[in-house]
């Protein structure tokens, strides 16, 4: 397991190298989040030893269950929220993580804002949009952005750092990572979280800033 998983992630940081090159991007390098959503600290644990140091989980009480130690045994962990946050977990999240992709709607902008002027914590934040306008997706939808981008700036006083999406499975992804960038352009907005183990190089292509890496590196999930 553990080579294996050293051997992925080496795999994948080369291929994204070989698209920036390719693609003579100018927009610097490409962040790799390790997505170790489901997986126990021992399989964590060859990713963090081969360097990784970021890495992204979908919920708030699994990440607090096993993140801890593992910071406290590899500083400079940098701990990404990227599945959907319940309002009333709010408080959780801005504690546990460096930075939340998932801010998707008003009720959810305000409860961070009030937690973090709480605690005197900023995490990063990415406002989450629903590309395909998929009703069963968390998102803002993309004729709602640029509001909801002023309304958490300008309102709130929120600083936002760029924008996320997860595109509909059944459909090429390159549209919607299209569509993502155009929004954070119009926006002023210079980070694009975007892409996956199955299109992250498509994500890369796209101008991509952060790409949420997980099966590919860490092996195929066990959900039962």
């Amino acid at each position: 397991m553990s080579e294996g998983a050293a051997k992925r992630l080496a795999d994948i940081k080369s291929e994204i190298a070989r698209v920036e090159k390719d693609y003579m991007r100018k927009t610097g390098p490409v962040t790799l989040i390790a997505v170790s959503k489901t997986f126990d600290a021992p399989e964590i644990r060859p990713v963090l030893e081969a360097g990784q140091r970021v890495f992204g989980e979908n919920k708030v009480q699994e990440a607090r269950g096993k993140w801890p130690e593992l910071k406290a045994d590899y500083p400079g962990v940098e701990l990404h929220l990227i599945g959907p946050l319940q309002s009333n977990k709010s408080k959780e999240a801005v504690e546990t993580f460096d930075v939340i992709h998932s801010v998707d709607r008003e009720k959810i902008a305000r409860t961070l804002k009030v937690e973090m002027d709480k605690q005197g914590k900023n995490p990063k934040l990415f406002i989450q949009v629903n590309t395909g306008e998929e009703p069963q997706k968390a998102g803002i939808m993309p004729k709602d952005a640029d509001a909801f981008i002023a309304l958490c700036r300008d309102e709130l006083g929120l600083s936002i750092e760029g924008l996320m999406c997860i595109p509909p499975v059944d459909e090429a992804p390159g549209m919607h990572f299209a569509l993502l960038e155009k929004i954070a352009r119009r926006n002023g907005l210079s980070q694009l979280s975007m892409g996956m183990s199955a299109d992250f190089p498509i994500a890369v292509q796209h101008g991509a800033t952060h790409v949420r890496v997980g099966s590919a590196i860490f092996g195929e999930r066990d959900y039962s």
